[in-house]
C-alpha cells in the first residue's frame, strides 16, 4: 500500500512538472453572445501576445493569466474577459463585447453602451442604433444614457425613434421615422409615463391619418400632450 502511494505522488508531481513547463501555443479566441464583431479575433490575439511577451515560447507556469485579463479588459471594446490555459498548452481567451445602444454623433463620434459608458466606434462593424445629437458631454451621458436605454427595451421606441438629441440646457428630444415632428420629453424623469402617453398620441392619430399634421410634440407636463399643429 505504501509502495502504491509514493508510486501515485511520484505520478502526480511529474505530471505537474511537464505540464507546467508545457509551451503556449497561439491564442484561441471565443467571442460570447452577438456575433456582430467589434474587436477581431486578430486584434485580440495581438494583445495577448503583445502582453504575454511573446506567447509562443512562453511556459505555462510563467503566464500570469490575470494580467492578460487586466489588459484585455482595458480595451474599450471589451466587456469581460477570461483567459485560461488548456492541459494541452492552448491558451484560450473568452470575450464578451461590450453593446451599443446609441450612437453620438456631435463633435466627436462613439457609441453609449448598454451601462451607460463611452464605447469608440469599430472600423469592423457598425451597429444599427439610434443617433444622439446636440449638445452631449462624453463625461456625462447619464440623461442620454437613461433614453437610449428605454428606447432598446421598449418595442414601441425600438421600432420608432432614430434620433435622440439633447439641448443646451439639458432638454431632451425624439425624432420618430417617417414622422416630422419633434418629441419633447424634457427631462429623463417620469419616462415610462410619457411614453405611454407618446404611444397614445401616436396611436390615435396614426387611426386617424393625422400623424404628419403636427410640428412637435410636448410631453413635458404631467398626463398632458400639447400639440404644435403645422
Amino acid at each position: 500500500m505504501l509502495g502504491l502511494m509514493v508510486l501515485v505522488v511520484f505520478l502526480f508531481a511529474f505530471a505537474s512538472k511537464r505540464n507546467g513547463a508545457r509551451q503556449i501555443s497561439a491564442p484561441n479566441v471565443h467571442f460570447i453572445g452577438e456575433n456582430n464583431l467589434f474587436i477581431t479575433n486578430e486584434a485580440v490575439s495581438k494583445l495577448l501576445i503583445q502582453n504575454s511577451k511573446g506567447v509562443k515560447n512562453l511556459a505555462k507556469e510563467t503566464l500570469v493569466l490575470n494580467e492578460l485579463e487586466n489588459a484585455l479588459k482595458s480595451n474599450p471594446m471589451i466587456k469581460t474577459a477570461e483567459v485560461y490555459v488548456a492541459v494541452n498548452g492552448t491558451l484560450n481567451a473568452d470575450i464578451e463585447q461590450k453593446t451599443p445602444i446609441a450612437r453620438v454623433s456631435t463633435n466627436a463620434s462613439y457609441y453609449i453602451d448598454d451601462e451607460g459608458s463611452f464605447m469608440p466606434l469599430s472600423n469592423n462593424y457598425s451597429a444599427r442604433v439610434p443617433l444622439v445629437t446636440g449638445y452631449v458631454e462624453k463625461n456625462n451621458l447619464n440623461n442620454v444614457y437613461k433614453v437610449a436605454r428605454k428606447v432598446r427595451v421598449d418595442g414601441f421606441l425600438n421600432k420608432h425613434v432614430i434620433e435622440i438629441h439633447q439641448d443646451l440646457n439639458k432638454q431632451l428630444y425624439l425624432k420618430l421615422r417617417q414622422c416630422s415632428f419633434n418629441v419633447l420629453l424634457g427631462d429623463a424623469n417620469f419616462l415610462d409615463r410619457k411614453i405611454n402617453n407618446l404611444k397614445a398620441f401616436y396611436n390615435k392619430n396614426l387611426k386617424d391619418n393625422t400623424l404628419h399634421g403636427y410640428s412637435k410634440v410636448n410631453l413635458q407636463f404631467e398626463n398632458q400632450v400639447i400639440c404644435t399643429k403645422i
